[in-house]
């Protein structure tokens, strides 16, 4: 075997590259972590003419390979940890997720059979168990980690269908789509996230089978218009196979009225799914849990990691509230999931996923639950949740800054509003501010729309954060548009 670059194994040689490689890049990354500046300010026109590939025949050799990742990716790379850094739903891990990566790296285990995976197979499911337990559903083992919301939204989804066409005696995974596929709705709100649509699309039933329910003033779904639309469905001969609610919107951070959604769901025999990819992390709340009250109902539920209970990327999970219908999806592979493991007690999961080959994700959440501890993680999550109410509080007191809507979750919506009635340039001014302080360098604000108005959004889930941090970021979005105005 070559020494340039050899397999990861128990030979002495092996294991010293290993060393070798780990320390260089560690040390890369603490370096790296010194930076005083969120971003190099590099734009997309000077990024394609820095970065090269560079596969030559024989190899550069584990030292230089690392050498020229830090150059052109590590040192490009944004500073999530940045306390100017607040544009999304993108968090710091923590440091035990971090160790964690390199426990799942190197052994490379794959979740899809008990006999790749053995001890993080029995992990998973006792978290999977856990968590059950958190949201207030039956104990049981009825879910999955999944890559993220938009995954866990899909089997949701493709369930729902499922269990939809079964409850008329057809079999969608035995014999595909059928009927008349027009008259088949699935209902979200207006705020709802872009993967409802976009997994109707992948199950074949398009973005028209997507009918968007209006919201209230906090971005909510609204009762009255959902009824309304239940009726109106109901008279146009359509049927309802789900209600998408939301735990916490991209933006706003708005939890819809989950116990009253459920309440109409299951009146109408309606399958209820809960994307609570960003407000389930409430679940470990001390002092906003009762926020989720409702959450137990949902037929099916999404959760993230790598949102507010700071894991690293990918990291998610999907529950199943009644484990009947994960026979809706099972699939008999003799080499993976056999008859005879069944039989024999083996926990073979791939039959509860839609990836075959699957990381080890779960194992960043056991050990960070460890680590911190519940009433650790409690604090950490609702800093930012109580640290945006302060936020909106300060900017309120603030000239030419307005509050665009109360905040829900830790996210605060908000503009600079010059003395001009023209919508358009206040709009375009918004926009720009946020685009010069990410060219700076000096921060990342995300710029959105709230009810048809352009703002800037601060997401709030780093727990080093505190308010004199954003005062110097709010500081910094007025000198802009300061400037930006003289211009």
């Amino acid at each position: 075997m070559s020494d340039v670059n050899p397999i990861l194994s128990g030979s002495a040689q092996s294991i010293a590259a290993y060393q070798d490689a780990i320390e260089q890049s560690t040390q890369a990354v603490v370096e790296w972590l010194k930076q005083p500046e969120m971003y190099q300010g590099k734009t997309v026109e000077q990024l394609r003419e820095r970065i090269n590939l560079n596969f030559t025949s024989q190899g550069l050799g584990n030292q230089a390979a690392i050498e020229r990742a830090v150059e052109y990716f590590l040192k490009d790379s944004l500073l999530v940890h940045h306390a100017q850094c607040v544009a999304h739903l993108h968090c710091p891990s923590l440091v035990i997720s971090q160790a964690a990566e390199v426990l799942i790296n190197a052994t490379n285990q794959s979740m899809d059979s008990w006999d790749q995976s053995p001890s993080a197979t029995i992990i998973e499911i006792k978290l999977i168990e856990w968590l059950r337990e958190q949201v207030g559903y039956a104990a049981g083992d009825a879910g999955v980690f999944t890559s993220g919301g938009t995954q866990s939204n899909l089997m949701g989804l493709m369930l729902a269908r499922d269990a939809f066409f079964a409850r008329q005696g057809h079999s969608i995974q035995q014999d595909g789509l059928t009927s008349d596929l027009s008259k088949i709705k699935v209902f979200c709100s207006e705020s709802a996230h872009f993967s409802v649509q976009k997994n109707m699309a992948l199950m074949g039933l398009g973005y028209r089978s997507v009918t968007q329910v209006k919201t209230d003033a906090f971005s909510r779904m609204d009762l009255a218009d959902l009824k309304d639309k239940l009726a109106q469905a109901k008279a146009n001969g359509e049927q309802v196979m789900a209600i998408v609610a939301t735990a916490g919107t991209t933006d706003a951070g708005a939890i819809d009225p989950l116990a009253d959604i459920a309440a109409l769901a299951a009146e109408h025999q309606i399958w209820m799914h809960v994307d609570a990819a960003w407000g389930g992390a409430l679940l470990l709340s001390e002092k906003y849990r009762d926020f989720l009250n409702g959450l137990e109902l949902a037929d099916s539920v999404t959760l993230d990691f790598h949102k507010q209970f700071f894991q690293t990327i990918s990291c998610g999970a999907f529950l199943l509230k009644d484990a009947r219908h994960y026979e809706l999806m099972r699939y008999q592979a003799a080499y993976l999931n056999s008859d005879f493991d069944e039989e024999a007690g083996v926990p073979n999961l791939v039959s509860k996923s839609l990836q075959t080959t699957r990381r080890f994700d779960a194992l960043k959440l056991w050990m960070g639950l460890e680590a911190l501890g519940k009433k650790q993680y409690a604090v950490i999550i609702d800093n930012g949740v109580t640290l945006a109410q302060d936020v909106a509080e300060f900017v309120k007191t603030q000239p030419h800054l307005e509050l665009v809507m109360e905040p829900q979750l830790a996210s605060v919506l908000f503009r600079f509003r010059p003395q001009s009635d023209d919508m358009a340039f206040v709009a375009l001014l918004n926009q720009r501010i946020g685009d010069v302080l990410l060219a700076s360098g000096s921060a990342n604000v995300g710029v959105t729309e709230a009810d048809g108005v352009t703002c800037l959004k601060l997401t709030l889930l780093n727990p080093t954060v505190c308010l004199e941090d954003v005062k110097v970021l709010l500081a910094s979005v007025k000198a802009t548009a300061e400037q930006l105005l003289k211009a």
